[in-house]
């Protein structure tokens, strides 16, 4: 007999790979139960609500993630109190790529819950990352706007935001662009070279000084 702690896992597992592909929207609970082999009393009996299970998902992710992201911020401003914007984004490397130990392409698939939450533009999934992982974010925000103090406040919030998409459409886009690169200049990037080679973009963007 299954126990409760393996059904839970499986409707997470199903649930994941499900969200990464289709989407939140399009992925229904119906779906889920039939690839984990379960049945809908499962689902309400461990998280309740679709809603919940989205949040389960992603915390598997987030809980492991963002201190280590945190960790790697204030170990890199104790050692250099004028990090460029490109080595705090570059403070986020390895806690993604260590994500690859915590799940099979967890990178990959986490990057693209996360992009999934932003276009699909569910606001509990804000809510829930704010409520949950807001010091972590703070603290995150801080330190690029501490790194370009010559950006106002208002326009930080823009280019945060399109560092936000740049990345989501990068991820999102990740298998396409990988493969024509490699057809068109024999370029053959895993998921961190395609990391890596977005941050000077991303760091260069925010940091251009405001045109009148």
């Amino acid at each position: 007999m299954v126990n409760r702690s393996d059904t839970k896992t499986r409707i997470l597992d199903a649930a994941e790979k499900l969200f990464a592909e289709r989407g939140f929207s399009e992925t229904s609970l119906r779906l889920i139960t039939s690839k984990a082999e379960v049945n809908l009393a499962s689902v309400n009996y461990h998280f309740g609500s679709k809603k919940e299970l989205i949040r389960a998902v992603l915390a598997r992710y987030l809980d492991v993630f963002m201190p280590a992201a945190s960790s790697e911020i204030v170990s890199l401003q104790s050692s250099n109190k004028d990090a460029s914007l490109n080595d705090i984004f570059s403070t986020l490397v390895k806690p993604l790529l260590d994500l690859n130990q915590l799940r099979s392409e967890g990178t990959r698939t986490f990057l693209q819950l996360l992009g999934r939450g932003y276009i699909e533009s569910h606001g509990h999934l804000m809510w829930f990352i704010t409520t949950h992982y807001g010091d972590h974010l703070t603290q995150f925000v801080k330190a690029v706007v501490d790194s370009a103090p010559h950006i106002p406040p208002a326009e930080m919030f823009w280019r945060l935001h399109f560092t936000l998409g740049t990345v989501v459409f990068t991820m999102a886009s990740a298998d396409a662009l990988t493969e024509i690169a490699a057809a068109d200049f024999g370029e053959h990037n895993d998921i961190e070279a395609v990391i890596r080679k977005v941050i000077p973009y991303i760091s260069a963007g925010v940091a251009v000084p405001v045109t009148a």
